[in-house]
């Protein structure tokens, strides 16, 4: 018999109020999360506690994951660190290494497979995860406790399984703008779709949009885009304006598509409290990393 389970994690600003959580059915089901905490963690977290309640049943797992890094760390990348004392090729740390402890002892004799899901795709599985993770994030980040659930059932006695991973490590710094750029190994770089859409957001951010070197790194040098009004712009005339937003946007990705090794397209919704606008940009690899070549925005009627 097998098990077969989804996992997944959420936080808000990442780092922020996260949250985590893994869904079999109606009747067995888990959520939590912390008050400070990165997507990453919420991820990881969401495997080692389905691991850890489902440990006295002696059947095979097959855990749904829409996180590459989670599937790749436990898979691909967790021995070798243990190898090197939980150190990278680099020397550096491993990131959310106590979970990574962990995850590593709970493997320990299971016959578990994880499949990777494309996210927000239909997937119902991942999408009741998906739904637990967030609405975990959104009760710390409201100052509540997110639902426990029914968990997987009488378990054995491995700490507080039933609310995740007890000691919870302080959240290690993500990877900033260009810190992966330089960064010579690929445990820990993610998908290309997935570095896309987060340079997409940086160019959102008050701390890029204030400083027009850091908005220029990120465009090709032909650069252009045609606003949401019809303004055709330059690459030039942009950064000679570029500025904090007035108003905070947040950005819902409607579809990541790759046309071919060097260029994605990325389609996403611009949201703020005055309106809601439709974006296309085209992103090319460029100078060993992706730089955005082309914009064009339309307001929602």
């Amino acid at each position: 018999m097998t098990i077969i389970a989804a996992a997944d994690g959420s936080a808000l600003g990442n780092p922020g109020p996260a949250g985590w959580g893994w869904y079999i059915d109606d009747d067995r089901w888990a959520s939590g999360g912390w008050p400070h905490g990165t997507n990453n963690m919420g991820e990881l977290t969401a495997v080692l506690d389905l691991l850890q309640q489902t440990a006295a049943a002696d059947d095979d797992l097959l855990v749904y994951c829409d996180s590459t890094y989670a599937i790749n760390s436990i898979t691909k990348w967790m021995a070798g660190w243990k190898r090197k004392n939980w150190r990278k090729g680099d020397g550096k740390p491993v990131q959310n290494v106590e979970i990574m402890k962990a995850l590593d002892a709970a493997m320990q004799g299971r016959r578990v497979r994880f499949e990777w899901v494309k996210g927000h795709a239909g997937h119902e599985l991942n999408e009741e995860a998906d739904r637990l993770a967030n609405a975990a994030a959104l009760a710390y980040s409201q100052g509540r406790l997110p639902e426990a659930g029914p968990g997987f059932g009488p378990a054995p006695v491995l700490g507080d399984a039933h609310a995740g991973y007890v000691p919870t490590p302080r959240p290690e710094p993500e990877a900033d703008l260009f810190s992966l750029l330089d960064d010579e190994l690929p445990e820990d770089r993610p998908t290309d779709e997935e570095r896309v859409v987060a340079l997409e957001r940086d160019l959102l951010g008050d701390a890029v949009r204030s400083d027009p070197a850091a908005v220029a790194a990120l465009l090709h040098p032909d650069w252009c885009e045609i606003g949401r009004t019809g303004t055709l712009w330059s690459r030039d005339e942009l950064l000679a304006v570029i500025a904090p937003l007035a108003e905070p946007v947040t950005l819902d990705t409607v579809a990541v598509s790759r046309i071919d090794d060097t260029t994605i397209l990325l389609l996403w919704r611009a949201v703020s409290d005055q309106r809601s606008t439709l974006r296309s940009s085209w992103w090319v690899r460029d100078g060993g990393d992706w730089r955005q070549r082309f914009h064009q925005g339309t307001d929602e009627s």
